[in-house]
C-alpha cells in the first residue's frame, strides 16, 4: 500500500488537509487538475446524477488509496546544518 500512496503523492494526488468537505478526495483531485475545488464538487454531483452508483464505489476507493498530504513541518529527512 505504501507504494501506492508514494506513486499518488509523486502525481500530485493527495487529500488536502485544509478545505475537506468529507475527506478530502475531491479537493484532491481538484488542486491536482487545476481547477476550482466548487466546481470539482459540483462536477461530482452531476456526473453522480448522470451515471448513478459509480462514484459511491469510487470515492472510498479514493479516500483509501490517495494518501493524506503531508503537514508543512513533517519532513521525510532532517534538514541538513
Amino acid at each position: 500500500m505504501n507504494t501506492v500512496h508514494e506513486s499518488m503523492s509523486r502525481q500530485g494526488l493527495t487529500r488536502p488537509r485544509e478545505g475537506r468537505l468529507i475527506a478530502g478526495v475531491v479537493a484532491g483531485l481538484a488542486r491536482r487538475f487545476g481547477i476550482d475545488p466548487w466546481l470539482a464538487r459540483l462536477l461530482f454531483v452531476v456526473v453522480l446524477l448522470a451515471i448513478p452508483g459509480s462514484q459511491i464505489l469510487v470515492y472510498p476507493i479514493l479516500w483509501i488509496v490517495m494518501p493524506s498530504e503531508q503537514p508543512a513541518y513533517a519532513t521525510p529527512y532532517p534538514p541538513a546544518v
